[in-house]
């Protein structure tokens, strides 16, 4: 069986759970043909580049799987005709990355310094009305 990562965009009128369940839908369809899925993540909600279906926005999903080619064709396929699904791309890749994938580490990195620059709360200067 050969490594694959698979990025698609979900429509944004979706809540966040739908687009979740989405994940984990065609994951067990590549369970379901042989494959196993490696990692999933959600991405969340994102402004794209340009409008794709009169959408500006779409939620973002990634999976890793280990899975034959006939099992990555048929869940393609199934996303291609999901109505939800505006967009699919699949890479065949030599080893997985460890860890979380580059899109994540990048939010917890702003996450981080966002936290870093917010005053606190117990501060004397906010406590003098009585």
């Amino acid at each position: 069986m050969s490594l694959y990562e698979h990025v698609f965009i979900a429509r944004q009128d979706l809540s966040n759970a739908q687009a979740e369940g989405l994940i984990e839908h065609f994951g067990q369809v590549l369970k379901d043909n042989g494959g196993s899925v490696v990692g999933q993540e959600y991405w969340g909600l994102k402004t794209m580049a340009y409008k794709i279906n009169k959408n500006r926005k779409g939620h973002y999903a990634f999976l890793k799987s280990d899975a034959p080619s006939g099992a990555v064709q048929e869940m393609e396929r199934l996303m291609r005709l999901h109505e939800d699904v505006m967009r699919v791309l699949t890479v065949k890749v030599e080893a997985h990355e460890e860890g979380p994938s580059a899109v994540i580490q990048s939010k917890n990195q702003r996450d981080e310094r966002d936290r870093g620059r917010r005053p606190r709360r117990d501060d004397d200067s906010n406590s003098g009305s009585n």
